[in-house]
């Protein structure tokens, strides 16, 4: 995925309203940038850090910038914009790139099922299950390599979970699918001291017969593309221990 307007270098001021954020522009011009992004962001918003902004000339858009990355030490990026992985994850899939997602018929986004939600991607095709994904974004990281998630209480990521337990139980194919938008990580696991439902939830999908793939991203810049899978490690908080796997 092509970001589509080249993205600019800027110095983040504060992250403020969720939603706002001043930053410092390399010409010395302080803007305030739109963040796609509700959670709590830890270890991406603090003031002094490089990151990158997405420009735009839209006249019905208020902000003239949006934030879509930080720039770490060593070159790495973490992707802070919630939307990206979706609009990664579409083209990937609809040209056949997802290990373990290949094969279907089509690929449809934003399916309505369970109570009031949308699926982020309903997959079919001739003599296969309906095939439900639902898609998160990792940007946390407490360790160095280990990508976590979620970053702060998620009731809607709970429920999601459990309406993917749901489909399971009926006999589709239900897939929890965790991007992660860090390319400083090597594997992925749950932080189930940061939300203890969460954990549960994720462990009643799995026993529930919700599968769980996990893939990296490539960042740079000029856009997001789908990276290599990554392991999963277990956790003690929530009785899965032992290594990646």
């Amino acid at each position: 995925m092509r970001f589509p307007t080249p993205l600019v270098p800027a110095t983040l001021i504060r992250r403020y309203k969720r939603f706002l954020a001043d930053c410092v522009l390399e010409d010395g011009r302080e803007v305030t940038a739109h963040c796609a992004n509700p959670g709590s962001m830890m270890g991406l918003a603090e003031p002094g850090m490089r990151i990158w902004l997405e420009p735009n000339d839209d006249p019905k858009k208020k902000l003239k910038f949006g934030w879509r990355l930080v720039e770490h030490e060593g070159g790495h990026f973490t992707g802070v914009d919630t939307s990206v992985p979706n609009r990664a994850l579409r083209i990937a899939l609809e040209t056949g790139v997802v290990p373990g997602l290949t094969g279907y018929d089509s690929v449809r986004a934003e399916v309505k099922y369970g109570q009031n939600s949308r699926i982020d991607f309903l997959l079919t095709g001739a003599g296969r299950p309906d095939t439900y994904v639902e898609v998160k974004s990792v940007t946390l990281s407490r360790q160095p390599g280990l990508a976590e998630f979620p970053d702060s209480v998620t009731v809607r990521g709970t429920k999601h979970l459990g309406e993917l337990a749901q489909m399971a139980e009926q006999g589709h194919r239900a897939v929890m699918l965790y991007l992660v938008q860090r390319t400083d990580a090597q594997a992925f696991t749950l932080a189930a001291d940061i939300d203890p439902a969460y954990a549960a939830a994720y462990d009643l999908a799995c026993a529930a017969g919700v599968e769980v793939l996990v893939f990296g991203t490539r960042i740079t810049p000029d856009g997001v593309d789908l990276g290599a899978a990554l392991p999963l490690c277990g956790t003690a908080s929530t009785g899965r221990t032992g290594p990646c796997a």
